[in-house]
């Protein structure tokens, strides 16, 4: 078993819960971490037998430019689903981030983790309108 890691790949989208992210947009940062079996392109040296890190790179920044959504929560499972349907990752985690979130207070930023590891059972846990804790 190993990993892929992209790190810090960054995009300008438009995604959050007020109307103002929505139509501005900001940056985003997207870690991607790709579990796989790399005997085969260990052992042949050919692409075609890996994940491809340009193709991962172009799914995320699709997903990150060409939608809106409210949460970082919906952005970072919404990549985390489309390259487990396009590549032969055993486990994906992915970490959005936000910089200078339009929140009170002082911090560097926002980020949401999603690992396709864990169980996806609601959580009932809950936060004003809604929002996970």
């Amino acid at each position: 078993m190993a990993k892929i890691r992209l790190h810090n790949m960054t995009f300008y989208g438009f995604h959050g819960v007020s109307r103002a992210e929505r139509e501005t947009g900001c940056r985003f940062e997207v870690d991607c971490e790709l579990d796989l079996d790399i005997t085969a392109p260990a052992r042949t040296d050919k692409l075609s037998d890996t994940i491809n890190y340009t193709a991962v790179y172009g799914t995320v920044e699709t997903i990150v430019q060409k939608n809106k959504f409210r949460l970082l929560e919906t952005l970072a499972s919404q990549i985390a689903a489309k390259i487990g349907s396009e590549f032969p990752a055993r486990r994906i985690i992915v970490r959005v981030r936000k910089r200078i979130p339009p929140i009170p207070g002082n911090l560097d930023y926002i980020e949401v983790e999603f690992d396709s590891a864990c169980d996806s059972k609601p959580n009932s846990a809950s936060g004003k309108d809604g929002a996970a804790k």
